[in-house]
């Protein structure tokens, strides 16, 4: 049985235009570079064509990060994803927190794109969303869409969170939960819970992770240390 059997709905968007969207997203919701700034016309020529549910967001957010100084993009970019862990773009963060449970889901992350061929790179941590995204429209669509389905909760309080922060880069997420089923009652109540309690915590036993300066203040897990945990 396929990844999309397991779920509850299939995937609104045809092949292409599912791509394309992630594909898209992943670009948007990662560091402002002079790079990405670049890409931004014929990023949005491609969204153009998508679906208004999906194309509308990107196109405003790729509007935003064309205007103004890039230095103000990359210092807003930072103060939303990397000093607020409600923002966190690391998808696990929500489900395990800071928790030796964290260690384990990256190892799974790694072992899925394994699995489907692909090797992640150290320049950033396999549940960093807009890794699963460009996996999902480059690689493997049905592996990237188990993941992105299974931390729905996340998703969505990180949506929330962009939102109250009135964050341009909640668009982007918002193209993103547009792709996906909506949220189930077991996932509405686990977004409940997040928001009343937060990610779970652990005060002992985290000296086996090591907190990578890059992704600062998330923490990495080094995959070594979590193996142990999975046997």
């Amino acid at each position: 049985m396929s990844w999309f059997g397991r779920r509850r709905a299939r995937p609104r968007l045809s092949p292409f235009d599912l791509a394309t969207t992630w594909q898209a997203a992943s670009l948007l919701l990662d560091y402002p570079s002079e790079e990405l700034r670049d890409r931004l016309p014929a990023i949005k020529d491609a969204v153009a064509q998508l679906p208004p549910e999906v194309a509308q967001p990107l196109t405003r957010l790729a509007d935003w990060l064309a205007s103004g100084d890039l230095s103000d993009r990359q210092t807003r970019y930072v103060d939303t994803f990397d000093h607020t862990r409600r923002c966190a773009l690391h998808l696990t963060y929500y489900a395990f927190g800071d928790t030796r449970k964290r260690g384990v889901a990256l190892v799974r992350f790694k072992q899925a794109f394994r699995t489907a061929g692909l090797e992640v790179t150290t320049d950033e941590l396999p549940d960093h969303l807009c890794v699963v995204l460009e996996f999902g429209a480059l690689g493997d669509r049905e592996v990237a869409w188990k993941l992105l389905n299974d931390h729905r909760a996340g998703l969505e309080v990180l949506r929330l969170a962009l939102a109250e922060r009135r964050s341009p880069w909640l668009d982007g997420v918002l193209a993103v939960t547009a792709t996906l089923p909506p949220l189930g009652d077991d996932e509405t109540a686990a977004v409940a819970k997040l928001l009343a309690e937060g990610p779970p915590g652990e005060e002992v036993g985290m000296d086996a992770y090591a907190l990578d300066p890059r992704l600062n203040p998330h923490p990495a897990a080094d995959e070594a240390s979590v193996q142990g945990a999975l046997a």
